[in-house]
C-alpha cells in the first residue's frame, strides 16, 4: 500500500517542529532557550570536531575536513565522518552549501557490519551541474538511489545556503528542502521494499527497515559545507 503524500511533522505541533530563531537574535551553532527547553542538541559548535570521528575508525581524519568560520567543510579526501551517538526516532535540521559540480549526502541508519558506510542516504548534490547523475532518485533531498522526490523543489545555486530537515517517528520518515516537504515513506512498507529491491542497496540485509545508527556526512567529491546541526531525539 503506497503512503499518502502528507508531512506529519507540519501536524504534530510541540513533538516534532522546530524553533529557528532570526540570524539576528541566534547566532550560528548555537541554541535559544526554546530549543534548549524543547530537548533540541548541536551536533556541531562551529568550533571543534568534538562529537564526530572517521567512519571505521576511533579519531576524527587528519585531513580532508576543517572547521573554518563556523562551518563544517570538506575541502579533500578525508573520507566519511558520523556521529559518535547513535539514534532511531530524531528530528534533524542542517544548513548546508555545496560547491560547484559537487557530490555529497547525510546518511542515517549508518550501522556496522554493512560493506561499506551505507545507510538511508538525504542526496546532496549541485544539481544543475551533474545532469549525468541528477534523474528522478538521484536529485538533492531524494532517499537516494531508492525513492524521488513526491514536490519536485531544488536547491538553491551551488555556493549558496541551503536549509534541511529529516524527521523519523516510528516507521515515518520525511525529508524537507529549503522549508517544504519533499519526500515522506514508511519504513518497511512494501513501497519501501520495492524500491530497494530495484536499488543498489537490494543485495543489503535489512535496507529499508528502522535500525538505530549514526548519523553521517559523505566524502563523495568537491567542496561541501555544513552548520547549525541540531537534533532532537525522540
Amino acid at each position: 500500500m503506497n503512503v499518502p503524500f502528507r508531512c506529519f511533522a507540519s501536524l504534530l505541533v510541540g513533538l516534532l517542529t522546530v524553533t529557528r530563531c532570526p540570524a539576528s537574535e541566534c547566532p550560528p551553532n548555537t541554541l535559544s532557550d526554546a530549543e534548549r527547553e524543547a530537548g533540541w542538541q548541536l551536533l556541531f559548535d562551529g568550533q571543534t570536531t568534538q562529537g564526530w570521528r572517521g567512519f571505521g575508525k576511533k579519531e576524527f581524519p587528519r585531513t580532508g575536513w576543517i572547521v573554518e568560520d563556523g562551518w563544517l567543510k570538506r575541502r579533500g579526501p578525508g573520507g566519511d565522518i558520523i556521529t559518535e551517538a547513535e539514534f532511531d526516532d530524531f528530528e534533524l535540521v542542517f544548513d548546508w552549501k555545496i560547491g560547484a559540480g559537487a557530490n555529497s549526502g547525510l546518511k542515517y541508519f549508518v550501522v556496522g557490519g554493512r560493506p561499506g558506510a551505507i545507510g538511508h542516504e538525504y542526496q546532496l548534490l549541485d544539481d544543475g551541474a551533474q545532469p549525468a547523475r541528477t534523474n528522478d532518485l538521484h536529485r538533492t533531498a531524494t532517499f537516494y538511489d531508492v525513492l524521488p522526490l513526491q514536490a519536485l523543489v531544488g536547491p538553491k545555486p551551488a555556493g549558496e545556503v541551503n536549509q534541511s530537515r529529516i524527521v523519523v517517528a516510528g516507521d515515518r520518515v520525511e525529508h524537507w528542502l529549503n522549508g517544504v516537504c519533499v519526500l515522506t515513506y514508511q519504513l518497511g512498507s512494501p513501497e519501501v521494499k520495492a524500491a530497494v529491491a530495484r536499488s543498489k542497496f537490494k543485495d543489503v540485509a535489512g535496507f529499508g527497515t528502522k535500525v538505530r545508527g549514526h548519523l553521517l556526512l559523505q566524502d563523495h567529491g568537491g567542496e561541501g559545507a555544513f552548520r547549525n546541526l541540531k537534533v532532537r531525539a525522540k
